[in-house]
């Protein structure tokens, strides 16, 4: 009767290809409850700990400390509180950190198909921008409570614009390459190691992969504490996550995040700061191009989609042949 029971919650939970299955690991508490250790740990040490030893260390006025050593904090208070208790938890909870995390080199051909997917995403969700901060600003025209709550998100969103900008401001090739880094490197490797490594993979022992990847990208959304990027952002999540489930590599959501960091990165380098990083809705916005856009780019996001899903149904077709006698 057990090894029945046994047999029906592996049909629910498929592995993709090449994936062991997640009851190969006893988790030494619920993995529900390490997903949640992990977010609370990762806010509290990285956004509040961090945050705390930043001013204590730079007073409240960030903006007059030596760029440099604000970008070199940054870096590190990445990799101790973020990146770290990561890696601690996993050996933890579950001993076996290279499988639970994913840690695998993925192939050319899947690794170019995600970045094709991060090419077409990318535009699409700065077109959704477009229309998202147009419609919030003439709704808050019209509606004097949605003008209190943009007012206050405004404030937010200018404070947060504003050390963002001070940290992207380069002068020399050094400092460019420090600010790739910071912005693009270490985040990638750090956030993803914690969210779709840790965190996601925790949710997988009890649910779906489709809940466990949508939850996290969620979590990582509401993480970053940017009110205007917040959808972008667990839409970005989201594919991170379908990505290190469907290649079974931590490594491509963290090439894709590298990716979609320096982008903005370059585009901040050559646009300037005004044009990157403002969220308030252009007064001239050409709402039916913008809309046009997105129907476009979902299309082919789409299309991306597809063809990454046949590419690994047709491996794992060409591993079942291979298997046959």
């Amino acid at each position: 009767m057990n090894e029945d029971l046994d047999q029906k919650e592996d049909i629910k939970y498929t592995p993709p290809a090449g994936e062991f299955s997640l009851r190969e690991i006893k988790p030494v508490i619920s993995p529900i409850a390490a997903a949640f250790i992990g977010l609370i740990g990762g806010l509290f040490l990285y956004q509040i700990v961090g945050g705390m030893i930043t001013l204590l260390i730079f007073g409240l006025k960030i903006e007059n400390a030596p760029v440099n050593s604000v970008r070199l904090m940054t870096m590190a208070a990445q990799v101790l509180f973020i990146l770290l208790p990561a890696l601690i938890f996993t050996k933890w909870f579950y001993v076996d950190v290279t499988r639970v995390l994913r840690v695998k080199i993925p192939k050319i051909k899947e690794l170019s198909l995600f970045i094709l997917g991060i090419i077409v995403l990318t535009p699409l969700l700065e077109y959704y921008l477009e229309i998202q901060t147009w419609c919030i600003d003439q709704l808050s025209l019209h509606y004097h409570l949605i003008n209190v709550i943009k007012t206050f998100l405004d404030k937010l969103n200018n404070f947060m614009e504003n050390t963002y900008g001070n940290l992207l401001k380069s002068n020399s090739i050094f400092e460019g390459v420090l600010i790739i880094l910071v912005v693009a490197f270490v985040p990638a490797l750090c956030e993803e190691t914690l969210f779709r490594g840790f965190i996601q993979r925790s949710f997988e022992f009890k649910m779906k992969p489709f809940w466990a990847a949508l939850i996290t990208a969620i979590f990582f959304g509401l993480y970053h504490f940017n009110p205007y990027d917040l959808i972008p952002l667990i839409a970005l999540g989201f594919f991170f996550g379908y990505a290190s489930y469907t290649s079974n590599s931590i490594l491509v959501p963290m090439f894709l995040h590298f990716l979609n960091n320096f982008a903005a990165v370059m585009m901040y380098f050559i646009a300037g700061d005004k044009k990157l990083l403002e969220n308030t809705p252009a007064a001239n916005v050409d709402l039916k191009s913008a809309f046009v856009m997105v129907f476009i780019l979902l299309i082919l996001f789409i299309g991306v989609i597809y063809l990454i899903k046949r590419f690994y149904s047709q491996n794992k077709l060409r591993k079942d042949y291979a298997g046959m006698p």
